[in-house]
């Protein structure tokens, strides 16, 4: 039953097909089926359990290396570094695990669409039953305000209307109709005769048969890509990885090494074990994980002021390297509120001001505002107003719509001509999917009556006798046809909805329709948009400059996505339109050839979208895709960053995604792109701090070890410069502000290494610098001065701690022999700077600390010592540059 084109056959085959009866089945035969196919719900896989998910966040390779770690400094007895790594990677599983844990709600809120119960006809006798009862061959009662429990083919439509814009993404109520649908390939939304799970009647009533049900229905099958669609490791996270991987085996290849040395030089072997333990606490920064969940934190907390509110931290840093942006149109590019935007009447074209539900803005003729409606176009208002079911009710200072938003337009319009009272209706000829129009007799003064009708302009083109223009009505000749029909095509031509208004008198109250729509008098027509949001060209125009492209992925009709994508500047004069009809015909190669030169995507399924995104990232392309529906969720949550609608979207949407606009503008996407970027750097330039620090440690260990020396530094000290020196800087660079003209480079490449742009070489220049110092300082104190070893071991604790916070402005500014220029443009900095000498002083000279980490007292005259030497790196650098500048710009001797 699941490759059954419903849509396609008539009424009695689908009888034939499922075995059903008019009369309905009989409770027996529902059970016998529901054996069969199982409950009308939604079904969940296995989902793993907390205890392994909480363990899960344990088997990053780095965070291994750190508990085998661990596990020997308890051995060897240094019980505070042991506990202190703890401390630390507990506490980073925990904010791991609490964010999987709330990323896992998708099906959950999916379910919560699905109707909980339904009429359905059993046994000739309507009742009420569990929608999870139902079964293919139901038949069931739809009215309005009702949820459609399952998939099912309509048996009989009066004025019935359904939103499917969460299913399908297209804005408009959809008329139902019963004839079949001859076209196989015909889209979700162009399936007329069907009604579909987790979809809602808005008007009219209806019963139809249930088709599919449980995980077969097209909401079940969103379900299943929900569930089948895997995260994979975001940029960041494989960057870290790798840089994990690279820190440990270096540590363990020097950790090798050092033991040798030692071992050769005549050190005992357990004394040399322990050297190389503190060695490889030296290697590895413990604090990396803390400190980068704290960076991407401080950085949601600016993206939150600029209304993007972010789910999973690790994708925050995602959008730094966006290519494309898959963005739904309808509730993200366009603003959902059908607005009347030009009126044609009298022969000539009048313009409506304003977007939206919002009653501000003028009628224009030529520009000029009409200060006297003309009769007509007074005549054409109180027609839209007349045959009117929407309401507009006042929510928060803003309008918002009960009914069709294609009324609401007209009512909108009506309060801009301030003209706001319909006339008194007589009776009614409800719009229904055949006549495409709707007719209200109202009473006139004189006794007599008058049609009012709204329609689809062709159609109602064809009931019409007359035109009027001015206070002259004459035949509806060919000529004048053509007239009305030239403007039609130019208002449809730019994506505006067109609706026709005509009218008739009568001396005699007429009792059917098809005299009340005869010999109509022409009035004229309207034409209105979803309009775009306001900021959304410039949001694409700023993307495009930062090398990001926007692609447009809607529901749709192919002509309305490809005029407002022209209008947006999204679509380029050579750039590509495909509908869901020309991709179903595609294989996976040849679309993944094709979707580079496609700018929109129109008349897309669910399947369609997941499809786009991952040919677009099979070519390399890391993909944002955004949207507001159930049926977006699974391209969502495929693609790299998903990003849902804070205000419109479904909360299956929210659940699928990383980052949540809270005012569904599309320019807040540019904003979050560049505080993604902004994090990025940030994250390249605490590493680069870290690593140096750790680089210089390493050195001085290494060195000491080879040279027979003792230990410079002992485990404690290192933790402490790894843990506190370190920590509260390189935090404080995590709130660097974003750099200017970030927004005016393309994006970095997904292959791109942490190292990369020269930062490798960067932290290895000055943490090599940093760590001869430090043992220079070490070396002198006990073969010059004769100080004791715990005197020359605290002067090079000092060193290291000084040399690295002198390198944090280098770090923060991006230049080594320009860092004193930038000083104070982070005061964040500033502080963490100031503290980290002040808790540096407390460690030395507070004696309880003291025995802690083995330190002592210090003369004026070591202090000194240690200032020169924690300078050096900075001035030999500055000095290396200056040099190499100056032989560059000298003149070339031939």
């Amino acid at each position: 039953m699941h490759a059954e084109l419903w849509h396609t056959k008539s009424i009695d085959e689908v009888f034939i097909t499922l075995d059903g009866r008019r009369e309905g089945l009989t409770e027996a035969e529902a059970q016998e089926r529901r054996l069969v196919y199982g409950d009308n719900q939604l079904q969940e896989r296995a989902r793993v359990s907390l205890i392994s998910t909480f363990f899960d966040q344990f088997r990053n390779f780095m965070v291994i290396v750190l508990l085998i770690a661990t596990l020997i400094s308890g051995l060897l007895g240094e019980f505070t570094d042991a506990i202190t790594i703890i401390v630390i990677i507990v506490a980073n599983a925990i904010l791991g695990f609490f964010q999987q844990v709330r990323a896992e709600r998708s099906l959950a809120s999916l379910k919560e669409l699905t109707a909980p119960t339904a009429k359905v006809l059993r046994s000739q006798e309507w009742r009420e039953v569990l929608a999870r009862e139902l079964v293919p061959g139901d038949i069931i009662g739809i009215e309005a305000g009702d949820r459609i429990p399952a998939d099912a083919r309509l048996l009989s439509a009066e004025e019935l209307e359904t939103v499917e814009s969460s299913l399908t993404g297209e804005s408009l109520p959809v008329s139902k109709q019963v004839t079949p649908v001859n076209d196989p390939e015909a889209p979700l939304g162009d399936r007329f005769n069907m009604l579909y799970m987790g979809t809602v009647a808005t008007r009219g009533v209806g019963q139809a048969i249930i088709v599919e049900t449980g995980m077969s229905t097209e909401m079940g099958k969103i379900a299943d890509l929900i569930q089948s669609s895997e995260e994979g490791m975001t940029p960041l996270e494989q960057r870290l990885n790798q840089l994990g991987h690279v820190l440990v085996y270096v540590s363990l290849a020097i950790t090798v090494i050092v033991v040798i040395a030692g071992v050769f030089h005549g050190h005992e072997l357990y004394e040399m074990f322990l050297a190389g333990v503190s060695l490889a606490v030296a290697a590895i920064p413990e604090g990396l994980p803390a400190i980068v969940t704290i960076a991407l934190a401080l950085g949601v907390q600016r993206m939150i002021k600029r209304n993007a509110i972010v789910r999973k931290l690790p994708s925050v840093e995602t959008l730094g390297c966006a290519t494309v942006i898959c963005s739904d149109k309808t509730g993200t590019l366009t603003q959902n509120e059908m607005t009347v935007k030009e009126i044609y009447v009298d022969g000539q074209t009048i313009e409506v001001e304003g977007d939206g539900y919002e009653a501000k803005g003028q009628l224009l003729l030529r520009g000029k505002p009409l200060a006297i409606l003309p009769p007509n176009l007074k005549k054409l208002i109180d027609i839209g107003l007349t045959c009117n079911h929407a309401h507009l009710v006042t929510e928060s200072d803003k309008q918002i719509v009960l009914g069709d938003p294609t009324e609401a337009a007209l009512l909108v319009l009506a309060q801009k001509a301030q003209q706001t009272t319909p006339a008194e209706r007589v009776k009614e000829f409800p719009f229904d999917s055949t006549r495409k129009r709707m007719t209200v007799l109202i009473k006139n003064k004189d006794g007599g009556y008058t049609a009012f009708v709204k329609g689809a302009p062709d159609l109602l083109l064809s009931q019409c006798a007359f035109i009027q223009s001015g206070i002259e009505v004459s035949r509806l000749n060919e000529q004048k046809r053509q007239e009305v029909l030239q403007a039609l095509t130019h208002m449809a031509g730019r994506a505006m909805r067109t609706l026709g208004f005509a009218y008739r008198n009568f001396q005699a109250l007429p009792l059917s329709v098809e005299a009340a729509e005869r010999d109509l008098i022409f009035i004229g027509v309207v034409g209105m948009i979803d309009p775009p949001r306001q900021s959304v060209p410039e949001a694409i125009q700023t993307c495009k400059r930062a090398g990001i492209r926007t692609v447009m992925v809607t529901g749709d009709h192919q002509l309305t996505a490809e005029a407002i994508a022209r209008n947006l500047g999204l679509l380029p004069r050579h750039g590509l339109v495909m509908t869901g009809t020309e991709l179903d015909r595609l294989s996976d190669r040849a679309l993944e050839d094709k979707v580079d030169d496609v700018y929109v995507f129109a008349r897309v399924s669910p399947l369609h979208k997941l499809r786009i995104v991952k040919a677009l990232q099979k070519n390399g392309h890391v993909v944002a895709m955004t949207g507001d529906g159930v049926n977006d969720a699974p391209a969502i949550k495929a693609s790299d960053i998903g990003i849902a609608m804070g205000k419109s979207g479904t909360d299956v949407a929210k659940d699928a995604s990383a980052l949540i606009l809270a005012d569904d503008h599309f320019a807040t996407i540019a904003a979050a792109i560049e505080e993604g970027r902004a994090i990025y750097d940030n994250i390249r330039k605490f590493i680069r701090y870290l690593l140096t620090s750790n680089v210089g440690e390493m050195i001085t260990m290494f060195l000491a070890m080879v040279g027979g020396l003792p230990l410079p530094l002992l485990p404690i000290q290192i933790l402490w410069v790894n843990l506190v020196t370190d920590g509260l800087p390189a935090i404080a660079l995590g709130l660097d502000a974003p750099e200017a003209g970030s927004m005016e480079r393309p994006p970095r490449s997904v292959r791109e290494g942490i190292f990369a742009r020269g930062l490798g070489r960067k932290i290895i220049v000055r943490g090599f610098l940093i760590g001869v110092m430090t043992l220079l300082v070490f070396y002198g104190a006990l073969s010059l001065y004769h100080t004791s070893l715990q005197t020359a071991q605290t002067m090079a604790f000092a060193t290291l701690v000084i040399a690295q916070l002198i390198h944090v402005f280098a770090c923060h500014s991006g230049d080594d022999s320009k860092f004193y220029l930038h000083l104070f443009e982070n005061w964040w900095l500033v502080g963490a700077v100031a503290s980290s000498l002040v808790l540096l002083l407390i460690v030395i000279y507070v004696p309880s600390l003291q025995s802690i980490f083995h330190t002592v007292q210090l003369p004026l005259g070591a202090w000194l010592a240690i200032v020169v030497a924690a300078l050096v790196p900075s001035l030999a650098l500055s000095l290396r540059k200056k040099t190499f500048s100056s032989r560059s710009l000298a003149p070339r001797v031939r």
